[in-house]
């Protein structure tokens, strides 16, 4: 099934003919947010399928570009993110060490929204194409084995990237965590959509241009441990999202009047746009063609407008 939110966040499933307003099917559900709505509804949803799918069948249709998709988990209470969990198509000699960072809730936006480059001297804009996971009940030192009984499903994740801030003690901080940095949508797809997803195609354009295009096979600490080990550290609730890393070869620097697209495979396109009110400019470059040209550091130079270094 997938989920959605739409127009003024009503509640929609998608199906081959468009979108279906569910709303009614899940009126009772306790909430003064969205948020509140769609946790719920995923805590309970043995209660509520065959209502949806039942609502979703009895119509009415309206065709999914007549309607605003909204984000699908609007905000999370946790937005946890795995950091340099792929192996780079076997260019890593080994694993990096797991590790996670987390996102702040007012970092998320929904498809046709706009992620803003702020005036602070990022050396670099960059967003990174992620596959999210969407926590499907109260998890908390999880084992491997039992990790999957956790997700609910899945949904299409952009990391967005400030890089170069300081203070060095907290670059992951100020890189991380800022407004409108955590694009999600276009839905939630349940997880029995999905064969497999340690084995899902995932593909990132830049103005209809391929920048990523990798596959979650690569992963250096797979799914299941990914929560395992994020669950050790602090409880996951239902509607969490954790965002299990990128293939970071084709990151490029996002620029004013981009659009960025994401699709892992199943889980629908989405699509952003960017806005720098600075204007400022960077060569095209992703990391591996800086990479196979020699170039030391891997990101691609700032050429033109406020805090280009000086030539």
């Amino acid at each position: 099934m997938k989920i959605l939110f739409f127009d003024d966040f009503k509640l929609g499933v998608l199906t081959d003919a468009g979108v279906v307003d569910v709303s009614a099917a899940a009126q009772d559900i306790p909430h003064t947010h969205p948020q509140d709505l769609i946790s719920g509804l995923i805590e309970n949803f043995d209660q509520y399928r065959a209502k949806l799918e039942e609502a979703a069948a009895a119509g009415p249709v309206v065709p999914e570009d007549s309607v605003r998709i909204r984000p699908p988990l609007p905000r999370p209470l946790n937005i946890d993110c795995m950091a340099v969990n792929y192996m780079e198509n076997g260019t890593r000699d080994a694993p990096a060490p797991i590790n996670a960072f987390t996102k702040s809730p007012h970092s998320i936006i929904g498809p046709g929204d706009t992620m803003i480059m702020e005036d602070i001297p990022a050396t670099i804009w960059e967003g990174e194409a992620e596959l999210g996971l969407v926590i499907g009940k109260r998890a908390k030192d999880v084992s491997y084995d039992d990790a999957m009984d956790y997700v609910f499903g899945y949904v299409n994740f952009i990391d967005g990237s400030a890089r170069g801030l300081g203070p060095a003690t907290a670059f992951f901080y100020q890189m991380k965590n800022r407004d409108t940095f955590a694009p999600i949508g276009p839905y939630i797809v349940t997880k029995d959509e999905i064969d497999d997803p340690q084995k899902m195609p995932i593909k990132l354009w830049v103005n209809g241009e391929i920048k990523q295009d990798f596959n979650t096979d690569d992963m250096a600490h797979d799914i299941k441990k990914c929560i395992a080990f994020v669950s050790q550290a602090h409880t996951l609730e239902p509607g969490d999202i954790l965002a299990t890393g990128t293939n970071h070869r084709g990151l490029n620097a996002f620029q004013d009047g981009d659009v960025v697209e994401l699709e892992c495979e199943g889980l629908g396109k989405l699509m952003i746009n960017i806005q720098d009110d600075l204007k400022r400019t960077w060569s095209r470059e992703t990391r591996l063609d800086r990479q196979e040209q020699g170039f030391d550091p891997p990101h691609a130079p700032q050429l033109t407008g406020k805090y280009a270094p000086e030539k």
